[in-house]
C-alpha cells in the first residue's frame, strides 16, 4: 500500500491566524496517526507563517509513524533537519515569499550544489527525497546527486486531471518507469485529492508515498478529520 503523510501545515495556519493554540497541531498530528496516517509532514518556511521552527522539535518528539521534514535547504533549514533528524528531508526549490511549491529543482544545473547540500543528511542518516517535475533528466540528476527517492510535483496532473485524465498522467507514468528502472524511490504531492489520487496511484508503478495537506483538510471540515483521513486511505488502498 502506498503510504500517507498528511502534511499540518494548513492545521498550523488556522492556529497561528488566532495567536493561541486552536486547533492543537501536535493534538490534530497525533490524532492523524490514530485514524491510518502513515506519516507527518511539515514545510516551514522562513516567515513561519504555518509550521513554526519551534514546532518540529515538538513533532519530533512524539511523532510515532514516519516524520518527513520538507522545504528550502537554507542554512536555518539545514540546521532544523540536522538537529531533529527526522525519517526523511524533502529538498524544495521555494523562493523566500513563495505561496506554495509550484515546480521542481533542475537537477543537472544545481548539481554541485545539491549534492553538497545532500551530504551531511545521508551522514546523519537521514532519507533524502528531492522534489522534481515529471522530467527524466532531473530524475536521473537526482539519483546522481546521491538522493533516496523523487517526489513528484504533481500540480500539472491535478489541473489537467478533469480535462483529460490519460493525457495528465503520461508524463508521471514515463517518470515512474524511468525511477524504477534506475531505482530510485517515489514519492507525489501537491494538489492530490479524492479525485484524483486513485487514478494517479493505480498508474504510477512503484509509488511509495504521496504527502496531503490542503485537500484533505479541507475534506474535513465537511467529512470530520477521521473519516477523511480514511477515505484518503482508501483512494491508496
Amino acid at each position: 500500500m502506498v503510504r500517507l503523510s498528511v502534511n499540518v501545515n494548513k492545521i498550523a495556519l488556522l492556529r497561528n491566524a488566532r495567536g493561541g493554540n486552536l486547533p492543537n497541531l501536535f493534538q490534530v498530528s497525533k490524532d492523524c496517526e490514530e485514524f491510518g496516517a502513515q506519516g507527518i509532514t511539515v514545510h516551514p518556511r522562513p516567515d513561519e507563517r504555518h509550521i513554526r521552527y519551534s514546532d518540529v522539535p515538538v513533532l519530533k518528539k512524539q511523532v510515532t509513524t514516519e516524520f518527513n521534514i520538507e522545504g528550502k535547504p537554507v542554512p536555518k533549514f539545514i540546521e532544523l533537519v540536522l538537529e531533529n533528524r527526522p525519517d526523511q528531508v524533502t529538498l524544495v526549490p521555494d523562493s523566500e515569499d513563495q505561496l506554495t511549491s509550484d515546480h521542481g529543482w533542475d537537477t543537472v544545473k544545481h548539481a554541485s550544489y545539491l549534492t553538497d547540500i545532500i551530504a551531511p543528511f545521508k551522514e546523519a542518516g537521514i532519507r533524502v527525497s528531492i522534489f522534481v517535475d515529471p522530467d527524466g533528466r532531473h530524475i536521473e540528476g537526482a539519483k546522481k546527486v546521491g538522493a533516496d527517492r523523487v517526489e513528484f510535483y504533481t500540480g500539472p496532473y491535478a489541473h489537467d486531471f478533469h480535462k483529460n485524465k490519460e493525457a495528465a498522467i503520461v508524463p508521471y507514468k514515463k517518470s515512474a518507469v524511468l525511477a524504477n528502472q534506475i531505482g530510485i524511490g517515489i514519492n507525489a504531492g501537491h494538489d492530490l485529492n479524492l479525485d484524483n489520487l486513485r487514478f494517479f496511484k493505480e498508474n504510477i508503478p512503484g509509488l511509495m508515498e504521496v504527502s496531503i495537506g490542503h485537500a484533505l483538510v479541507a475534506d474535513a471540515l465537511y467529512f470530520g478529520l477521521a473519516n477523511t483521513v480514511q477515505m484518503y486511505l482508501r483512494q491508496l488502498r
